[in-house]
């Protein structure tokens, strides 16, 4: 099932603006318009959402809108660069799926189909997405369906600020859409609401032929290509630095085995690219474009630089069985979508030296099947709150040097939050003599403690005084606990005294 990613930037150009102006760009709150000509007639193309608060639309009259809001800002429209800054995001965006194309004028589309699963899901790869584009002072709405326009639909008239429509799904939500939502030219849309339309589920119930004589192919067209009747395949961006390497067929070939020697025969011409240039991959793109216009597409990626054919042709054979050939291939092409400078280190120095183990291999097959942002490594942190002590990172990160403390033992397995347990123990110095956690209660055979922790107060003021006050338990059959109890014993402002279970040892 093919799922495609609309990304819709709702006051885009002015966004643009901004950045480019940086500290001398006006205020958010004042309304900005972009103005352009259209024949003789100077009009509104863009407005930022202060305008559109203000009651500014797209295609009012110049002067009309410098009349209504008297605080107006107005630039002309570069059509040019806005097409460009797109066409430099849908570069940026090559990092999230292999199919990425400039959706004019105010948008994106991504082919993310395979893809999703190496971000953590649609939902999560859609809210990092706004999120990053938001940080980048860029409003965004995505939405993921099954065809370019559906999504395209979804995310101009139900994204608040993502939405998944569920697969299969995609016709019968845009059904219920306004006939806006089909990318149709305005005067079709003025006149198919001057003749009573008002949803998309009209028009489709509407005799195709009368539309047709009417207002011509075009709306067929969109209507076929919102409902998944009729592809529409565009073209992927692609850099002018981007190392790349193709190849076409006389015939089209479809068995697995096929396109695996000539995938092969692909990562052998790239590797000899990326020597001369003295790179590694870090992720490789292998685009199958079949006769019928579609493109698929798989995409691997390595821990770090790699310019091994072997383990190259590896990754992207164990994801052929993804691929759905049609009714052919015609044209392969291998990109490395993202290369490193690939530093050469010299394994062992003497013969009877060991070797380091390498695992960068086990980690690129295990991050190709279960995705990259669920493989990682515990780091300790320089913090004595032990929830602060440790942090993930990825799994052929450099270490830091940075150690935890040694004095007292850390459980190897820390709740994600202390658990509250009921006890009975002697203050303020005492162990409890039992405690009970998640309906079983224990007797402590053996103790030791307490370990005191001091609250970090430069994190925040409540955190002055605050102490706990830490235990290891031992039960009567032997399992080991890691309790503590909030505050000293004594003063109440150091902590509520409730006790709490926070760690289990092996």
């Amino acid at each position: 099932m093919t799922r495609v990613v609309s990304l819709f930037f709702p006051t885009w150009p002015t966004d643009r603006l901004r950045r480019a102006m940086g500290t001398s760009a006006p205020s958010a709150e004042t309304p900005i318009v972009m103005l352009g000509r259209q024949g003789n007639r100077r009009l509104v193309l863009a407005a930022d959402a202060a305008a559109r608060a203000a009651g500014l639309r797209i295609g009012m009259p110049a002067s009309k809108a410098q009349v209504l809001v008297q605080s107006l800002q107005s630039f002309d429209l570069d059509a040019a660069g806005d097409a460009a800054a797109l066409d430099r995001m849908a570069l940026w965006s090559l990092r999230y799926a292999p199919i990425v194309a400039a959706d004019p004028p105010d948008g994106l589309i991504i082919d993310t189909t395979g893809a999703d699963h190496l971000h953590g899901g649609e939902e999560t790869m859609l809210v990092g997405l706004v999120s990053r584009m938001a940080s980048s002072g860029i409003a965004a709405r995505a939405a993921v369906a099954d065809t370019w326009g559906a999504a395209h639909a979804c995310a101009r008239f139900l994204a608040r600020p993502i939405f998944v429509a569920p697969a299969g799904q995609a016709a019968a939500i845009v059904r219920d859409l306004p006939i806006g939502a089909l990318r149709l030219p305005h005067d079709i849309v003025e006149g198919l609401t001057t003749l009573g339309f008002e949803r998309v589920s009209e028009v489709e119930a509407a005799p195709r032929a009368s539309l047709t004589l009417r207002f011509g192919p075009e709306l067929g067209r969109r209507l076929d290509q919102a409902m998944g009747r009729r592809s529409e395949p565009f073209e992927p961006v692609r850099s002018p630095e981007l190392i790349e390497v193709r190849r076409a067929f006389g015939e089209p070939i479809g068995a697995a085995e096929t396109i695996a020697r000539y995938a092969g025969k692909l990562v052998v011409m790239l590797c000899e690219e990326l020597e001369a240039k003295g790179l590694g991959a870090r992720r490789l793109d292998l685009l199958l474009h079949r006769v019928d216009n579609r493109i698929e597409a798989i995409r691997v990626g390595t821990a770090v630089p790699v310019r091994d054919a072997k383990r190259l042709t590896r990754l992207l054979t164990d994801r052929i069985e993804t691929v759905d050939p049609g009714f052919g291939i015609e044209v392969m092409t291998l990109a490395a979508t993202l290369a490193e400078p690939f530093g050469a280190k010299q394994i062992i120095s003497s013969l009877v030296e060991e070797p380091e183990p390498d695992i960068t291999d086990l980690i690129d097959v295990l991050a190709n099947r279960i995705g990259e942002q669920r493989l990682y490594r515990f780091a300790p942190v320089e913090s004595d709150v032990p929830e602060r002590s440790v942090r993930r990172v990825a799994p052929t990160a450099p270490d830091e040097g940075t150690t935890w403390p040694g004095d007292w033992p850390r459980p190897p397995r820390l709740l994600n939050h202390p658990e509250p347990i009921e006890t009975m123990a002697l203050l303020p110095d005492h162990p409890p003599v039992w405690f009970s956690w998640r309906g079983i209660r224990r007797r402590v055979a053996r103790a030791d403690g307490p370990e005191r922790v001091f609250g970090e107060w430069w994190q925040r003021d409540a955190e002055l005084i605050a102490v706990r006050d830490y235990f290891q338990v031992e039960d009567e059959s032997g399992e080991r606990f890691w309790i503590y109890r909030a505050g000293d014993g004594e003063d109440p402002e150091t902590g509520s005294h409730k006790w709490f279970l926070h760690g289990v040892f092996a």
